[in-house]
């Protein structure tokens, strides 16, 4: 088991992993249940990662009854709905989007900022511009129902992020496909009643979610604020790189939130990974977080493993 410190001297050669690894996909919480049998569609048909993941993110997003990614997401203080997100290939390129407001597919921006574009992020009004030119449709993603609860949240405004089973906070998915590519992708509508502007972790390159070409793939859950102080998705694929097992490295990457925090631990994270060998790891601080996995075409909603208390 690793300790507080980053493993030395456990570099594994990328032709030491199996050729013969399955393709697995990795989704959090149980609306990744339906991304997950999207996904499969595309990579049991020989398709790639980065099409599967894409595919799998946006069947949540256009899902009204999910109420923390794009339609239907509860909106911020100001009673706006605003979105972040971003996307990873097998070569490592990144695209990214944040506080983009009135776009349903804020994944498939990304991965248009991803190729074509020189940049890896763009945010706001300049983000929804790029949208429209891309040939985006203008969406009002405030339903009747998150109107409503914000409505009723008006009442008394009181604020306190709370992430759990009834407020999920993003869909990340990850996947290994026959080719033995890795993607990843991860979208949010942030945590309800935010205020106006805030950004979280998940279209944050190595915080929300990071993919390496040769060593694995792992995205986040939870208060983006603890995430982003840790890097957490960049500091699990990279303890892989050193030799960790991505369960190992999840752990290790949770630790490493609590103990930033000073076990001070009034949040909940939750981070899902998988290596080259189709292995894969889950963890979170608390309990009630789960995440769907899919191998062989067999779809399961598991608990990640607890690491308080």
């Amino acid at each position: 088991m690793l300790g507080t410190g980053l493993a030395t001297g456990l570099k594994i050669p990328a032709d030491s992993y199996s050729k013969e690894s399955k393709p697995i996909i990795l989704s959090t919480w149980n609306h990744g249940l339906r991304a997950n049998e999207v996904a499969w569609d595309i990579i049991k048909k020989n398709g790639k990662a980065i099409d599967a993941v894409e595919a799998g993110v946006r069947e949540t997003e256009a899902d009204p009854k999910v109420s923390s990614v794009g339609l239907g997401g509860a909106p911020d203080r100001d009673g706006k709905v605003t979105l972040d997100a971003c996307i990873m290939n097998e070569l490592g390129d990144a695209g990214a989007v944040a506080f983009l407001q009135n776009i349903l597919h804020p994944i498939s921006l990304a991965r248009k900022v991803m190729e074509d574009t020189p940049h890896v992020m763009l945010v706001g009004l300049g983000a929804e511009k790029f949208a429209y030119e891309k040939g985006f449709k203008k969406t009002e993603l405030l339903t009747a129902k998150a109107k409503l609860a914000y409505e009723e949240w008006l009442k008394t405004s009181k604020y306190k992020p709370i992430i759990n089973i009834e407020n999920h906070d993003t869909i990340g998915q990850i996947a290994l496909d026959k080719h033995q590519h890795f993607s990843g992708a991860c979208t949010t509508s942030g945590l309800s009643y935010k205020m106006s502007g805030r950004v979280g972790d998940s279209p944050i390159i190595g915080a929300g979610l990071f993919v390496d070409p040769e060593y694995g793939a792992a995205t986040a859950t939870g208060l983006g604020e603890k995430v982003m102080k840790t890097l957490g998705s960049f500091l699990i694929v990279e303890l892989m790189r050193q030799g960790a097992s991505p369960q190992e490295a999840c752990e290790e990457g949770i630790k490493r939130i609590m103990k930033q925090a000073n076990n001070k631990l009034d949040f909940q994270i939750g981070y899902i990974a998988i290596d080259k060998n189709g292995h894969h790891g889950a963890a979170a601080v608390h309990k009630g977080f789960q995440y769907a996995i899919t191998q062989e075409g067999v779809h399961e909603l598991r608990d990640a493993k607890i690491m308080a208390g």
